[in-house]
């Protein structure tokens, strides 16, 4: 099992890149089971089962949404105590960590089930697909504990430079979901609700698997003496995870709106909408990879006061992010359409061939403005890195309103296809924004670490 990396010391692109490589196969089969249960029911339930699937997608995505963020706003913590070498701090933030994220699934598990008719309400789910959505939605939301279980021990692993157990944790759960997939829809035929039970399970599992990997890790064995509330440790975690949870919540709160625009089009557009934004995920495999990387390496250095390695290694980041990128869109502009089609399945030609035209237009667009997409994951894991979560929070809104102002002009003036551009619109926007920021962060940041050196 790969041993623990310390981001203080070594070349700064090797470093980001062989962290990054482990997590980037690990969102590959995590894509790969996103992917697949897409395909599954699209081709083995119907056309309306998935754009049911797709007209509810942001509202699952908000669960994620919550849950990544308050992980990652945690984890930064426990990166700049393993870059100080503090490890009876340490081992109180893992667990003061683990307290939070059980009773943030917990709050997140009742608000969901409990308000379920409001927000697909306002996603205006068509009266045809709603009883799937539902059904898909209330499993999701019910399996947040799952959720948030696998995230905090896989943020946890990576703060301290262990990025191959996530990476072993998630090939097994994608297979194991795969399998499941297929065996509910076609073996034993329950639909929709049949995948997203499966979704639940593989998390689960990977949560299982990662949690194994933390009690037999030295550095991460807390004692319940760790496990006493201590406010102060508490006050500091949520003041770092919750704008992190915050920005997503916004962020998915834009892709709603977008949702509830998309969702008054006709179910072919819908269905192919929906077939893009699942495959938006491979787009964006290694830009998640690159972040989870900086934000270690950031607060590792933070931790120890590197300050001039932290700039050193932006550098590289945005070398390997902006090359990663301009090589992913070009293979999916030329295999996109083929892809596209996995996923879509009707009787009615006519319906096919619009929907195939939907999600390869919408790729396309995607594929063009991705290099945005990665920088801004560098800048705003560099930010949280060094323990700024607000600023990562405004980027979030922006974000929101870049979205919620093209998804309204196009809406109104009827424009389907304008859609497109409330996305990378906002990629564009937040990343400019970021990088305003982050240089301007160090520049104030740089005299305090040359007082502190003296």
């Amino acid at each position: 099992m790969q041993k623990n990396i310390n981001m203080t010391q070594g070349k700064p692109m090797k470093l980001l890149f062989s962290f990054a490589l482990p997590l980037m196969f690990g969102n590959i089969f995590q894509q790969l089971y996103t992917v697949t249960d897409t395909a599954i029911v699209g081709r083995g339930v119907g056309m309306h089962a998935l754009a049911a699937l797709g007209s509810s997608d942001w509202l699952c995505w908000l669960l994620l949404g919550i849950a990544f963020g308050y992980s990652q706003g945690f984890s930064v913590r426990i990166a700049q105590k393993f870059g100080e070498q503090n490890w009876a701090e340490l081992k109180k933030y893992v667990a003061q960590s683990a307290l939070l994220a059980g009773a943030i699934s917990l709050v997140c598990l009742v608000i969901g089930q409990a308000g379920m008719d409001f927000f697909l309400f306002m996603l205006r789910v068509p009266a045809e697909l709603r009883p799937m959505a539902e059904l898909y939605t209330r499993i999701i939301f019910g399996g947040i504990v799952a959720t948030m279980f696998y995230n905090y021990c896989a943020a946890t692993l990576r703060a301290i430079g262990n990025s191959k157990t996530p990476l072993i944790a998630m090939i097994v759960a994608s297979v194991t979901n795969i399998i499941l997939d297929l065996v509910a829809v076609y073996v034993l035929h329950w639909g929709i609700g049949g995948a997203a039970a499966a979704t639940v399970l593989a998390q689960f599992i990977a949560g299982v698997i990662c949690c194994i990997k933390m009690c037999r890790t030295q550095e991460l064995k807390f004692s319940k003496n760790d496990l006493k509330i201590d406010l102060a440790i508490l006050k500091n975690l949520l003041f770092l995870g919750t704008p992190v949870a915050a920005k997503n919540l916004v962020i998915c709160i834009g892709g709603m709106m977008i949702t509830a625009i998309v969702n008054g089009f006709s179910v072919s557009f819908i269905s192919g909408f929906t077939a893009a934004n699942k495959l938006f995920g491979l787009l964006e495999i290694a830009a998640v990879s690159y972040g989870y990387a900086v934000t270690t390496y950031v607060g590792q250095n933070y931790g120890a006061q590197k300050i001039d390695r932290i700039k050193a290694g932006i550098v590289d980041a945005v070398k390997l992010s902006i090359g990663t990128s301009l090589m992913i869109g070009a293979i999916v502009i030329a295999l996109g359409r083929f892809i596209v089609k996995l996923f879509i399945s009707s009787e009615d030609i006519t319906m096919m061939l619009e929907a195939e035209n939907i999600g390869y237009s919408f790729l396309f667009v995607m594929a063009v403005f991705l290099p945005f997409l990665y920088l801004l994951y560098v800048y705003l894991s560099a930010l949280q890195g060094m323990g700024d979560s607000v600023t990562p929070m405004i980027s979030g809104f922006i974000e929101l309103g870049i979205r919620v102002g093209v998804s309204l002009i196009v809406g109104y003036l009827g424009i389907q296809k304008g859609i497109f551009g409330a996305e990378v619109g906002a990629w564009v926007g937040a990343s400019v924004f970021l990088i305003f920021q982050y240089r301007k962060f160090m520049k104030r940041v740089l005299p305090n670490a040359a007082q502190n050196a003296t």
